[in-house]
């Protein structure tokens, strides 16, 4: 077991708080010391494109790995939104932490929610599942791009560039920041995406002993939801460029998901949407419970929706 356990992490306000957190649960959990290697990773320096256009979001976790490559750091602490749903060869996710809100944020500096903006108001995200979304519930507005970390956003807005801007409740609740949150989409209203809210933990394969301490910091119920809602995405080709959304509650050993699609280059297209539920005693079953959602936004049209033009 390496001493002390080195942590790499993106150097974002947030991410530092969330390897943190990491850290100190090590700590006082496991008695395993840590500390922290900070990185800046291509997403965070690619600030003038969407991610669908450079590469998607594994741009934000390859240098992490990297480092643990190279034997600099031992584990990486991601926004498990942001991991990908294929890991590279030789790295295993060890462990999902407690989902915090998964919900998405409406953040505005003049209204109250989304109903109350003006016709044609101008809203910030960067998001094609937001976006779809949003534009279902409000097809008059103006989406527009909004690239960079928790604070840099929240800074564009209170330059004015932007009516409202939506935001993962997580981590605006994470910084203390909550009160920035004029409203909460409901989950009926806006799906988060998979993994939304929940930190997952990656780990060299190899590192047997580290993989099976580090397993004990999980949530067992997070754990099956989000291997549910990671399944949806992986069966159709999830990634930044897919509006996909799903999401899944594990309660009293069973599980429902809510999922939803839209069409990437027509956003004002209609949504496509699909619930399951069902008994989920293990992880192969929460991921066939995923595949059948997938399975059903198939049926339903998804392939028309997923044929994009190359």
């Amino acid at each position: 077991m390496p001493s002390p356990v080195v942590i790499a992490t993106r150097e974002s306000r947030l991410a530092l708080w969330q390897a943190e957190h990491v850290r100190e649960r090590l700590a006082t959990e496991l008695g395993l010391p840590a500390s922290l290697l900070g990185m800046t990773t291509r997403g965070d320096q690619i600030l003038d494109r969407s991610l669908s256009k450079v590469g998607g979001k594994g741009l934000f976790v390859k240098e992490l790995e990297l480092a643990m490559v190279r034997g600099e750091a031992h584990l990486a602490v991601h926004s498990l939104k942001d991991l990908p749903m294929e890991l590279p060869e030789g790295f295993v996710l060890a462990a999902v932490l407690e989902r915090e809100d998964p919900r998405d944020a409406f953040v505005s500096n003049h209204f109250a929610d989304l109903q109350a903006l003006p016709q044609g108001a101008c809203v910030g995200t960067s998001s094609l599942r937001r976006v779809v979304q949003l534009l279902a519930l409000r097809p008059d507005l103006r989406i527009e791009p909004l690239r960079g970390n928790l604070d840099t956003r929240l800074r564009k807005l209170d330059d004015g560039g932007y009516d409202a801007i939506v935001l993962a409740a997580a981590g605006l609740k994470r910084l203390g920041l909550g009160e920035r949150i004029r409203s909460v989409f409901s989950v009926e209203q806006m799906i988060p995406c998979a993994g939304q809210g929940a930190l997952g933990l990656e780990l060299r394969e190899s590192a047997d002993a580290l993989v099976g301490a580090v397993a004990q910091l999980g949530h067992g119920p997070t754990w099956l939801a989000a291997h549910a809602e990671r399944a949806v995405s992986r069966a159709l080709g999830g990634s930044c460029s897919v509006p996909l959304a799903a999401h899944a509650v594990v309660s009293g050993g069973q599980l429902t998901m809510s999922v939803a699609l839209g069409h990437a280059v027509d956003p004002l297209k209609p949504l496509l949407k699909a619930a399951v539920d069902g008994a989920v005693p293990d992880v192969a079953a929460a991921e066939a419970l995923g595949q059948q959602a997938a399975q059903l936004l198939r049926d339903a049209g998804g392939e028309a929706y997923l044929a994009m033009p190359a």
